[in-house]
């Protein structure tokens, strides 16, 4: 195996034994497999749009298939295998279709220059497969530069991916990023393209990674309300309870409306933070608080949790044998022998009555003391406050923003994020969104003025909000360029929905972003040369003169 996609590859280079995510070389050469022929059908679902011929409508497959292989989603390999056949047997539907459901011959006549991923028939079961990891695997592509590229691109697609799929979920249209993915992908899989054109892909995602978040957005909003500043408590009541951890709403939603009156309190957990703030899951008493803090702690406070977890998205680590027979997984989350809850059709609710009755089996939870967090400030919330936040800029009371979004880890230098908040002066706020708060988000920061020190947006995809605050400022502001606002960002990553959000910045033209705690792995110093020279992105180094440095020049 070689895997070098989230912030914790090995020596900051690439895991070749065992991913330090948990996962094995056989699994991570299955995802390669699956990504290799997803590039395959992206190939023919492009040929067709350059046809004139629409993707069917919910036609998702192929996103799916890159958010499953994102970091921390799944780990099974025989479910990943499967997912290689289906996608075989959806990229010959595609090949018959562009091809006039020609055969082979007159596709390779129409087609010349087909890549082999877009024709190869896999020959065997799964321990057959191996055999294609000479194509499938990252370091095939020999040029560092296009290899760096193509990986920067497929982590911007996987995070478009994920944010797509949660918003078809929940019945939006999202054809328009589904066909630029399948253009994007296609491009992957020719061996001829040039470093520009993979430039000029990578750009484009960026516009497309923004174009998804807001989708997402509109989702999440139109389907249960724009977002209220609300306290979470993170203490447990004497009740039954559930936690909820992952990102997906659907699933929180399907699970509070099957609990109602039965006396079972659920509890978010890491990305579910965010659910608090929102009217239509709000509504439901039962909601009862946030249990825990980030992902990478999950099997500590797991354990400690008396009650079953539900697991809907990425961030699953390797259950221990302390909860293993409470933890459930959902969509498209898998652990091998974990009990797991299948997708449904449009329209139907997932049947989550086994955790249910395990929870009512167990019984009580210990009574825990918390404190509050508070959550709430998404894009609407963030105008509604404009005039007050424009009050206190003029006045002086707030000096500058530091925009410290992303993702949190085990490493210890992420304690370097945990520092640079408690240094910031007073006179200052953090903008944040994903998992990177519980870095800060327990700290007692205070406020300026009646406004919290620090503002979550929400979730990771929850950027948007912080990115479309910043351009309603440059707009009242009367600023021509958003780097002349006063704002700073400082952005944490580990894995690919942090690189999607990454490269939504940098299309809105963001520059002078501090990323860390190191640069990605899969960035060769050639591509870094051209980031730095283009968008002036830089490292993070110290607390002390990082923050000198930002409140100084930014």
């Amino acid at each position: 195996m070689f895997c070098f996609q989230c912030q914790e590859a090995l020596g900051n280079k690439g895991c070749t034994v065992q991913g330090v995510c948990g996962k094995d070389g056989f699994t991570a050469e299955m995802q390669d497999l699956l990504i290799w022929i997803s590039r395959g059908a992206a190939f023919w679902a492009n040929e067709l749009k350059k046809k004139g011929i629409s993707r069917e409508k919910g036609d998702h497959l192929i996103a799916e298939n890159l958010f499953t292989t994102i970091t921390n989603v799944n780990f099974e390999p025989a479910e990943i295998f499967d997912r290689v056949k289906r996608t075989v047997s959806y990229r010959n539907y595609l090949m018959a279709k562009a091809a006039n459901n020609g055969d082979l011959k007159s596709v390779k006549k129409d087609f010349p220059h087909v890549p082999y991923a877009a024709l190869v028939e896999l020959d065997g079961p799964i321990d057959a497969m191996e055999k294609y990891s000479e194509y499938s695997g990252i370091l095939s592509q020999k040029n560092e530069d296009i290899r760096s590229l193509r990986e920067l691109l497929l982590s911007g697609l996987k995070g478009i991916s994920a944010y797509v799929d949660h918003a078809v979920i929940l019945k939006r249209n999202g054809d328009q990023i589904l066909d630029f993915i399948d253009h994007a992908l296609s491009a992957t899989v020719n061996e001829n393209i040039e470093k520009v054109d993979l430039v000029a892909l990578v750009m484009e995602a960026g516009k497309f990674s923004v174009d998804a978040m807001a989708l997402l957005d509109e989702a999440n909003t139109g389907t249960y309300g724009n977002p209220v500043v609300t306290e979470a408590w993170t203490g447990t009541a004497n009740n039954a309870g559930i936690i909820i951890s992952g990102h997906d709403l659907l699933d929180l939603e399907e699970l509070l409306k099957q609990t109602e009156g039965k006396g079972i309190d659920i509890y978010t957990h890491g990305e579910m933070l965010p659910a608090h703030g929102y009217p239509e899951l709000k509504k439901y008493s039962h909601l009862k608080g946030n249990f825990g803090t980030s992902w990478y702690n999950q099997q500590r406070e797991f354990s400690d949790f008396e009650g079953p977890i539900l697991m809907t998205t990425n961030c699953i680590q390797k259950p221990l044998a302390a909860y293993f027979d409470r933890i459930f997984t959902t969509g498209l989350v898998r652990w091998p022998g974990v009990k797991h809850i299948p997708n449904v059709e449009a329209d139907e609710m997932k049947d989550f009555s086994a955790v249910i009755k395990q929870a009512l089996k167990i019984g009580p939870l210990k009574e825990r003391k918390g404190k509050k967090l508070i959550v709430g400030f998404g894009r609407n919330t963030l105008v509604e406050s404009a005039g007050t936040i424009l009050d206190l800029i003029s006045k002086g009371a707030i000096k500058r923003f530091f925009v410290m979004s992303g993702c949190d880890g085990r490493h210890k230098d992420r304690d370097y994020y945990t520092k640079f908040a408690e240094a910031l002066p007073k006179d200052t706020v953090i903008l944040t969104s994903g998992c990177a708060k519980y870095r800060y988000n327990m700290l007692d920061l205070g406020d300026i003025e009646g406004l919290p020190r620090v503002i979550d947006a929400g979730q990771c995809n929850d950027s948007y909000s912080l990115a479309y605050i910043a351009l309603q400022l440059k707009e009242v502001l009367k600023v021509e360029d958003i780097n002349d606002l006063p704002i700073s960002f400082n952005v944490a990553w580990y894995e690919q929905k942090a690189v999607t959000v990454l490269l939504g910045l940098l299309y809105l033209g963001v520059k002078k972003i501090r990323l860390g705690p190191t640069l990605p792995a899969f960035l060769s110093p050639g591509v870094v040369k051209v980031l730095v020279e283009n968008f002036d992105i830089r490292p993070i180094t110290t607390v002390e003169k990082d923050l000198a440095d930002m409140l100084e020049n930014n």
